[in-house]
């Protein structure tokens, strides 16, 4: 009797953790009998002639891929198969060609791990082919709804803490205010839980409006406190004073964030005289080897992935809530994007522990 047949591709960004999520639903599939099919570079692996995957068996994943950052099947976040760009300038939809290549290699179910927006791309090429999807949520933004945790979250908070570790002493021997601009698209949690966890003066996030008066008395406040230093983290999606998101447009006319942890650096010198020094984290928190945290919800998510496929339960998403892996609609978890609650206990505590937010009168 042949074996049943799962596929699983990574889609979006890179994170920490991928590897341990695709590593737990090939040792659950394993023992189920099953075979499972990686799918190299996202759906970009259907594209191709032949098709590019690899079969993935327990004896090539060992307990050292947990420790790898990145993801051992690569992944790509352009392209849009409803919408591709082709070489000649035009624009095609090859969603038929990647729904093809699935029933080619005999793919009977298929686990995407992926953010909000590789969810939507998945599901709706999902139900166009009748292909039964299951999704496994990462971002180090932690923005997708209905989950209090995505893989590759923690890593990122952690590097970004270690980083404001680093920063205090020689903010400490040199008398200066020290910006640390960290990655965040449209959400603030990086920038509030690393600050927090990083005793930051300042934090600012895309969820709450700043000012320069704000800032500044904070920082005198650190100074007359007999503090010669001051530590300010900053989200990239946090807009300039005149409301303008700080982005750069490349060589190949994408409008990419960079900018506003310099911008702030110089308005806080312009307002306190300050010496100030800006420090980018940028893809840098992408890397590096996962926490503990990071591979022990990736191994549950992973698990529970291939537990839904035995269940005939799709068109779901693994979550974690309330220190257990539940699942919930895709559709549910792409609508109810997660930004910062600035009522939340985190943006309390980040005030209650005298913390700026850069909104205070």
């Amino acid at each position: 009797m042949a074996k049943k047949r799962i596929g699983i591709l990574t889609s979006g960004g890179d994170c920490a953790g991928l590897n341990a999520a695709i590593r737990a639903a090939v040792y659950r599939a394993d023992l189920l009998g099953w075979e499972v099919y990686g799918i190299i570079d996202g759906t970009a692996g259907l594209l191709c002639d032949p098709l590019e995957y690899k079969v993935l068996t327990p004896s090539m994943l060992d307990t050292n891929v947990m420790r790898m950052g990145g993801t051992i099947l690569g992944t790509t976040n352009k392209g849009n198969p409803f919408a591709y760009p082709m070489p000649d300038g035009t624009i095609k939809d090859r969603t038929q060609e990647i729904i093809d290549g699935f029933k080619t290699l005999g793919i009977e179910a298929v686990i995407g791990i992926g953010g909000d927006g590789s969810f939507a791309i998945l599901r709706k090429l999902a139900m166009q082919g009748g292909i039964r999807m299951v999704g496994i949520p990462k971002t180090i933004d932690n923005d997708i709804g209905e989950t209090e945790s995505s893989i590759g979250f923690d890593t990122a908070v952690a590097v970004a803490t270690e980083a404001l570790d680093r920063l205090q002493p020689t903010a400490a021997s040199h008398d200066r205010v020290m910006v640390l601009e960290v990655m965040g698209r449209d959400a603030g949690h990086i920038a509030l839980t690393a600050g927090i966890a990083g005793g930051a003066d300042v934090i600012l996030i895309p969820e709450i409006p700043y000012n320069m008066a704000s800032i500044s008395k904070k920082i005198a406040q650190v100074k007359e406190g007999g503090r010669n230093f001051a530590l300010v983290v900053v989200s990239e999606a946090v807009k300039t004073l005149d409301g303008e998101p700080a982005q750069m447009r490349f060589s190949d006319g994408q409008l990419r964030y960079g900018g506003i942890g310099h911008y702030v650096g110089d308005q806080i010198f312009r307002a306190t005289g300050s010496e100030t020094r800006v420090t980018v984290l940028g893809h840098v928190q992408r890397g590096s080897p996962p926490t503990y945290n990071d591979r022990l919800i990736a191994s549950a998510f992973g698990v529970r992935a291939v537990d839904l496929i035995a269940e005939n339960k799709f068109d779901r998403m693994v979550a974690w809530k309330n220190r257990e892996v539940v699942d919930v609609p895709i559709e549910a978890a792409i609508a109810a994007y997660q930004a910062v609650d600035v009522n939340s206990s985190l943006v309390h505590t980040a005030r209650a522990l005298g913390i700026s937010l850069g909104d205070e009168a």
